[in-house]
């Protein structure tokens, strides 16, 4: 049975800064390619896309992970006739929504105003093009500008426009380049191309000549030759038919990976949208030279380095449920990701944090150490590789990073006082627990390698946590240098100490040493009323530590299962401790009905943001039964499995 006509490649794109129900794009890509394309409804810059637009402004090249994060090295593709606009908002068209195709692996979209048909199919650098205008007007493709400066030049010989875009947001790049090649296999008539100069307004027409064009882009941060030779590499002399065949099966493969039975159309729609999403991210953003290595450009020097390297990604949000599910479904990918995180290192002295193409450090924390505990544990990547990450992880545990998007914030507050101190750090507690949970993760993983002499250390600094806890309130606070907590406390105030949360969905981050939290509350059955009163507890909150309103307390007030937060990755957990302190049937009732009542597959079909993968993945599990609920350890808390049955790579679980 095919598994694409189940993908809903637009769950959770009905979006708005406001109110997100997934903030997600409708990519259509390969799984983890380099590149995504995506219709752009409006200009706006990272939420360009929503689903209700009758309008189009063009098909965009995008590598956006998140519209918090913004895009890098965007190029803008448009049909063009009659009055020909150099901008989008001249250039926008009426489409008839419900006409459009857009799936992982083909997109179709209309533009009425030209009267043509733009079709698209991926490869991993690579897209083929076909474009159908369905009169005889004399007809353009506009590349017309988005974010940062642009260059184009037309090679009348090879019939093969070279673009380049330097345009990237918040990251530290260094001298980025994104470099395209579009070559016309046929009905370009370079005499009537038009441009402008080079810059932040430069555009191109491309005049055509034919009602039926097809052409070849490929896609480099290298140079434009390494553009040329990925179309040569990935699309050869194959039709766009059979690229799209080759798409089609690339992700038919994927999806089957976990085959489900269920007599509940939704339920298959929905597992399958959620299944999508974790093959989109992280990009690939390595090319293959003439020698058939990989290569990659290098963010924090500019230079080209060999080797892979992956982006976007965040790691705050990914390690709690994308990669314990790639352990099961990913495990050769996972490993190949995992070295080109260590590649990072090697080039920059420090372990990624949030890179969409250089590094953002969006997020506190350096989670990444629990991705590396996880692969460590079930025997994902080469030991070379585990020993380079493991020293990273120790770097960043002991050394404050020169730029505030490296490294752990606070870390040498951390390692005076034991915690990060209220008045030095914001998000203190938030960051205090990462902290000791990473210094878990590298106990963990230097177990693993023979390095038992940190093992000792390191376990007695993931105990770092217990001193934040409050046996008054029964919650995790802050405290000063002094070790003094705010004499103001409502559990319900977002911000200040906590990240985008309260101490309600913050107070129970200990996924490592859950024994150890049940006992500063008194034992698990205290634990276990509290988490109680936590889904008992009306949505309500308080933006003292943000002086607005965020769109995440929004989310769990209408979601409303009390203060467990379903919209957003701090609650993810929280449903699963009841199993892991003994009170099953909680768990299997509260997960039931998050599955159910906060996720569909429609276009506004998650709960909150997506973030990579992370959100969809949760559903995944939700629905096979089983949690990761420490990544790191080799162990899964069950709950009640909500399919008739499930395979994993063929296996039944």
């Amino acid at each position: 049975m095919k598994l694409l006509p189940f993908v809903n490649i637009k769950m959770g794109t009905k979006s708005i800064p406001r109110r997100s129900n997934g903030n997600t794009l409708p990519l259509t890509q390969l799984p983890f390619g380099m590149v995504s394309f995506c219709p752009q409804t409006d200009k706006a810059e990272g939420w360009f896309y929503h689903p209700d637009h009758e309008y189009c402004e063009g098909i965009r090249l995008t590598h956006q992970p998140s519209p918090w994060i913004r895009d890098y090295g965007p190029f803008l593709m448009v049909p063009q006739n009659d009055n020909v606009a150099d901008s989008c908002s001249g250039a926008w068209s009426g489409c008839r929504v419900q006409e459009n195709v857009l799936r992982p692996d083909y997109m179709k979209v209309t533009f009425l105003r030209s009267n043509c048909t733009f079709e698209l199919t991926p490869t991993e650098r690579c897209a083929a093009l076909r474009l159908t205008f369905h009169d005889e007007r004399p007809s353009f493709l506009s590349f017309l500008p988005i974010i940062g400066n642009y260059t184009y030049r037309f090679d009348r010989e090879t019939s093969t426009l070279i673009g380049t875009n330097d345009g990237h947001f918040r990251d530290d790049a260094k001298d980025f380049t994104h470099y395209i090649a579009v070559r016309f296999l046929n009905g370009a008539d370079p005499s009537r191309n038009q441009w402008s100069e080079s810059g932040e307004k430069a555009f191109f027409h491309v005049g055509l000549s034919e009602q039926t064009v097809e052409l070849r882009l490929g896609s480099s941060y290298i140079s434009a030759e390494m553009a040329i030779a990925a179309i040569d590499r990935e699309c050869g002399a194959r039709s766009f038919d059979e690229l799209q065949a080759e798409a089609e099966e690339n992700w038919e493969e994927k999806l089957h990976r976990i085959e489900i039975e269920t007599d509940d159309i939704e339920q298959m729609k929905t597992f399958y949208s959620c299944l999508y999403r974790p093959f989109l991210f992280p990009h690939k953003a390595y090319e293959i030279d003439a020698d058939g290595s990989p290569i990659h450009y290098a963010p924090f020097d500019g230079s080209t380095r060999k080797g892979v390297r992956y982006t976007d990604n965040g790691f705050w949000d990914t390690y709690r449920t994308v990669y314990p599910l790639f352990t099961l479904i990913a495990r050769e990918e996972f490993a190949e990701m995992l070295e080109g995180f260590v590649n990072d290192y090697q080039e920059c002295g420090w372990l990624p944090r949030w890179p969409s193409i250089g590094e953002v450090g969006c997020m506190p924390s350096t989670l990444i150490d629990a991705v590396i505990a996880e692969a460590a544990v079930n025997g994902i990547g080469k030991r070379e590789v585990l020993e380079k990450a493991l020293e990273g992880m120790l770097h960043h545990a002991n050394h404050d990073a020169p730029d505030e998007r490296y490294g752990r914030n606070g870390c040498t507050a951390y390692l005076k006082y034991g915690y990060m101190p209220r008045d030095l750090v914001k998000e203190s507690v938030n960051l205090t627990q990462d902290s000791a949970y990473g210094d878990w993760c590298i106990a963990t993983v230097a177990k693993i390698l023979g390095h038992d002499e940190l093992v000792e250390e390191y376990m007695a600094r993931s105990k770092n946590y217990q001193k934040l806890f409050d046996p008054a309130s029964g919650f995790m606070r802050g405290r000063d240098q002094e070790g003094r907590m705010a004499e103001f406390f409502d559990p319900c105030a977002w911000g200040g100490e906590y990240t985008e949360g309260s101490a309600w969905q913050n107070s129970f981050a200990v996924p490592h040493d859950v024994e150890g939290l049940a006992a500063l509350h008194g034992g698990a059955d205290r634990l276990i009323a509290k988490l109680d009163a936590l889904f008992a507890e009306a949505p309500k909150y308080r933006t003292f530590g943000y002086g607005r309103e965020i769109h995440e307390m929004t989310e769990m007030a209408l979601i409303d299962f009390g203060q467990m937060a379903i919209s957003n990755q701090p609650s993810f957990h929280l449903p699963f401790l009841f199993a892991a302190l003994g009170a099953q049937e909680k768990t299997d009732y509260w997960v039931e009905r998050l599955a159910k009542e906060a996720f569909h597959s429609g276009d506004d079909g998650y709960p909150g943001d997506e973030d990579n993968g992370t959100t969809s993945a949760w559903f995944i599990f939700a629905t096979l039964g089983f949690y990761r609920l420490c990544p790191g350890k080799k162990e899964w808390v069950r709950c009640k499995r909500l399919v008739r049955s499930a395979r994993i790579l063929g296996k039944e679980i």
